[in-house]
């Protein structure tokens, strides 16, 4: 399991002296990940079956957290240290909701865990650092440039994401390490961010270390979250300047089997208009829970068309992990 990310530039990457913790030790705290899907798996045809990024330790018993779609339905987990132990992993839980997701070692790594803070002392325009197994030449300095509502198409939303710049290279399952060397959060995406002045440049999204603590224990106990589960649509849907517009449906999903296609303008909702993603899946949700029927309006070729989906639990389209 050869290490093949691409290096940090040099002038990114972070020097011990501009630090107030130990460097080298909170960068040990970050593993490599792989992981195995089954060709059949439902996620198999949009995530691919072999998956690769990273993740950090959390406890000293070998507790990993990563981000989730990494570890969706996966069958086989390795992890990489910096030390080049490499030892198998279980998959313990992932939440859909937040997007996080927990792996168990199944051996001694023999790194230290990395400490969690919270987002809420990040602010924007403070240094930070986003790091990828691999010690220093895989670390970037990098800049908070947004804390803000994000959503995502496949009916994701985050009430506060984390947005850095400059991207990371292997951003996937990466840590965000605060000035005091705790963890911030974990790399979800790719993402052009708007800088002052309109100047685009290359960042990534970062879901808060905040988002983990409330539904630890259920993880770990029952490798999901122990609440009613959300209506799903199984459909992806894209934002445009004047529009929502479904940019997919899922082979066997709710949307799919209700009639919708690809190309369909989304109007409305039971009976009243949707103008953003966020607001479009909060409504969604604001429903019931997953069986629940939702009507939606829309328009296809130039005509309305009105279609009942009966919304499914998205969970269950997933294998494993099973529940202990």
């Amino acid at each position: 399991m050869s290490d093949t990310k691409p290096e940090i530039r040099p002038s990114f990457q972070p020097r011990p002296e501009d630090w107030s913790f130990d460097l080298d030790r909170a960068l040990s705290a970050v593993v490599s990940l792989r992981s195995r899907v089954p060709d059949d798996a439902f996620t198999a045809s949009v995530l691919g079956t072999q998956r690769e990024g990273q993740g950090v330790m959390i406890r000293e018993d070998g507790l990993v957290l990563t981000i989730g779609y990494l570890v969706t339905e996966a069958s086989s987990i390795w992890l990489t240290a910096n030390n080049g132990k490499a030892v198998s992993a279980h998959l313990v839980g992932y939440d859909q909701t937040c997007g996080l997701g927990l792996v168990q070692a199944l051996g001694r790594l023999d790194i230290p865990a990395l400490e969690t803070g919270t987002v809420a002392a990040l602010h924007v325009g403070d240094n930070a650092l986003v790091a990828a197994q691999g010690g220093r030449k895989h670390a970037s300095r990098v800049q908070v440039v947004a804390k803000r509502e994000f959503a995502g198409s496949w009916e994701y939303v985050l009430e506060e994401a984390v947005f850095t710049a400059p991207s990371h290279p292997t951003w996937s399952g990466a840590a965000l390490i605060d000035r005091e060397g705790r963890l911030a959060g974990i790399g979800s995406l790719y993402m052009r961010q708007i800088m002052p002045g309109n100047e685009e440049v290359d960042g990534n999204m970062i879901v808060p270390i905040d988002l983990l603590q409330p539904i630890l224990d259920d993880l770990l106990m029952y490798g999901r979250v122990q609440r009613p589960p959300r209506p799903w649509l199984g459909m992806t849907v894209a934002e445009t300047e004047n529009c929502l517009v479904v940019a997919g449906t899922y082979d066997g999903g709710p949307a799919r089997r209700a009639g919708v296609e690809t190309g369909d303008i989304v109007l409305g909702l039971d009976g009243s208009p949707v103008r953003d993603l966020a607001g479009f899946f909060r409504r969604v949700w604001a429903l019931g829970t997953a069986g629940v029927d939702v009507p939606l309006h829309l328009v296809r070729d130039g005509a309305r068309v009105d279609v009942s989906v009966r919304s499914a639990d998205r969970h269950s389209f997933l294998k494993g992990p099973r529940l202990h």
